[in-house]
């Protein structure tokens, strides 16, 4: 009789036997935490780097930007190390802002690159940029407001439907960060390639006017 190999049974319990290791998930916590805690760290080097080099200009927008990301990155990484009392922290409440404040942090980081961007993508474009802040504003007043929304709630009664609202309402967010992200970062890309075809498109047809010119000024030279 031949015996089929079961490797969908293999990786199965290969992942059950991780899954249920108390080693395995010590292990992968730990490298989350050093991952976390060197963008941390690599996001507050540039900020004093910045500061040292253009302290006269206060907090920029790249300034905001590099120490939001230190935030969310170096909470995530502390929420990690001490994961197991986060865990069992009391009431629940607690636990559902610690997990989720970095979240939230998280989208505003993002959402000031995606203004950063659309900025410099009008400006080059002479548009009117006026109207970008107070939608940034505005966006991240409604996440917010709706966020600490569900907080209450919860804090009031804990409703498993809820929860999964909330899972469900940051990744409706996330992608709506993405695609800002993916929007204007695009445009971004393609602006100089653009410029560059446009540049080739205005020297091929002066030459071309120059080579017309020419030919035209040979031609009543050979007539003459």
């Amino acid at each position: 009789m031949t015996m089929i190999p079961s490797y969908g049974l293999d990786a199965s319990s290969w992942w059950e036997d991780v899954n249920n290791s108390p080693l395995w998930q010590d292990r992968i916590f730990h490298v989350l935490v050093a991952l976390y805690g060197v963008v941390a760290v690599v996001a507050l080097i540039q900020l004093v780097r910045i500061q040292l080099r253009v302290p006269e200009f206060g907090w920029t927008t790249q300034k905001v930007f590099h120490f939001l990301n230190f935030l969310v990155n170096g909470v995530r990484s502390l929420v990690f190390i001490f994961r197991r009392e986060v865990q069992n922290l009391y009431p629940e409440i607690i636990k559902h802002i610690l997990l989720d404040m970095p979240s939230l942090a998280f989208f505003t980081t993002y959402a000031l690159l995606v203004l950063f961007w659309a900025e410099i993508y009008y400006q080059a474009r002479a548009v009117s940029t006026d109207g970008l802040r107070p939608s940034f504003f505005t966006i991240n007043a409604v996440v917010y407001a709706v966020q600490i929304s569900m907080w209450l709630i919860l804090w009031w009664r804990p409703i498993h439907i809820i929860i999964i609202f909330s899972k469900m309402f940051f990744s409706g967010v996330s992608l709506f960060a993405a695609f800002g992200f993916l929007l204007y970062g695009g445009r971004l890309l393609l602006c100089p390639l653009i410029f560059l075809l446009h540049r080739h498109a205005c020297v091929c047809m002066i030459s071309y006017n120059y080579c017309l010119g020419k030919h035209g000024i040979l031609t009543r030279l050979a007539v003459i």
